[in-house]
């Protein structure tokens, strides 16, 4: 088998260096309508379709035919179909949040989505001027009242948010004096009332303000100097007035300790008063208890002496005489004798003795005296003898 030639050969035989060899023309026949259909597919595929991103809102106007304008329902992420050439159109407008920077710092517009080479130029309510580098967080929450209000593109940036963003920061920011910008917490809450304002009047317009920040602010170098002045006074004057009021509690504690140990004085003064009050009632108590019971003491004896006079003086008592008389002659070693009588006397007649003494009988009364007696000494010897008589 003899082999193929092939199709491109130069004049001696061999193909051309470089040059590219030819397709067959059927191939070629098979390509050029693909490629045109591949072509006219595509244009047609993008003048009917128009592809939304996940960070994007469709909006889309019919110009020519039914429902004409703007339509109500804005389209999400993915391919929106418009009819092509001028009949319906669909504009783009950004879902995510978006970022105004006001900032007198250029190099700033190469990270924020939307910079503005100016600082929001501030008054204070002292008539001084700040330069304020402000951030503000904003999205689209209804891009059909964008659309119809603002218009397409960054329209609602320019003419919704810009002007309205930095007449509200004047506006809040100015009621601050130069002073009170280095105060935090009432920038921070002045950056809050900007953000409800702006919130009012962008919510007919279709858009919500996420957050307001005011991120640095510059004053001219004279003011910068005589607010550091003024600090430096106030801060003299602030320490003067913490000496003064140390000075003033110091004596306080001064005063109040001494009256503390005045206060102890009188207390154990009282104390001891108290004390001193208490013994004296005690002892008074005592000599009072201690001279009733005498008194009680003596009124007894003195009415036991008088029970017994009264027990003497009455009847009986003469018998409890003679009975102490006979138990005093109980034992003596003397005799009584009558001395002028005929009879003599028996100390053991009791009878008897009472008759000698006068003492009166019961039933009846001492009718005469006493006789006389005469003692005579009797030995015991002479007793005994008269004993065995």
């Amino acid at each position: 088998m003899a082999p193929r030639k092939p199709e491109f050969v130069g004049g001696e035989g061999g193909s051309k260096k470089g040059q590219v060899p030819k397709l067959p023309k059927a191939v070629v026949g098979l390509l050029v309508p693909l490629i045109l259909i591949l072509v006219l597919a595509f244009v047609v595929f993008n003048s009917c379709f128009v592809y939304v991103q996940p960070n994007q809102f469709g909006i889309k106007i019919v110009k020519i035919g039914v429902n004409k304008g703007v339509q109500d329902e804005p389209y999400g992420p993915g391919f929106a179909f418009r009819i092509p050439f001028g009949i319906q159109e669909i504009h783009l407008l950004p879902q995510s949040i978006q970022v105004l920077e006001l900032a007198n710092n250029s190099s700033a517009s190469q990270s924020s989505s939307t910079y503005v080479d100016r600082g929001a130029k501030i008054q204070t309510s002292d008539g001084f001027f700040v330069d304020v580098d402000a951030t503000i967080l904003y999205r689209i929450v209804d891009p059909v009242a964008v659309f119809t209000k603002l218009g397409p593109g960054t329209l609602f940036r320019d003419l919704g948010m810009l002007p309205k963003a930095e007449s509200v920061l004047k506006e809040t920011l100015g009621q601050l004096t130069t002073e009170e910008f280095y105060d935090s917490a009432k920038r921070v809450a002045k950056a809050d009332l900007a953000r409800e304002l702006l919130n009012e009047k962008l919510a007919d317009e279709g858009m919500t303000v996420e957050h307001v920040l005011v991120r640095y602010f510059v004053y001219s170098d004279s003011i910068q100097q005589n607010i550091e002045d003024k600090k430096l006074q106030d801060q003299l004057v602030f320490t003067n007035e913490s000496k003064g009021r140390a000075a003033e509690q110091r004596q306080e504690l001064m005063r109040t300790s001494e009256e503390g140990e005045y206060m102890v004085k009188v207390k154990l003064a009282e104390g001891d008063a108290y004390r001193v009050g208490k013994e004296a009632e005690r002892d008074l108590y005592t000599r009072t208890k201690e001279a009733e019971a005498k008194l009680l003491v003596k009124t007894a004896e003195a009415q036991g002496i008088e029970l017994k006079n009264q027990a003497m003086q009455a009847l009986g008592a003469e018998a409890m005489v003679a009975m102490r008389m006979a138990e005093v002659l109980r034992g003596l070693d003397t005799i009584i004798l009558p001395v002028g009588g005929e009879t003599g006397i028996n100390p053991l007649d009791l009878e008897g003795v009472l008759q000698l003494f006068g003492v009166p009988q019961e039933g009846g009364s001492q009718t005469s005296a006493p006789k006389p007696v005469v003692v005579i000494p009797v030995t015991k010897a002479d007793t005994a003898q008269e004993a065995a008589k």
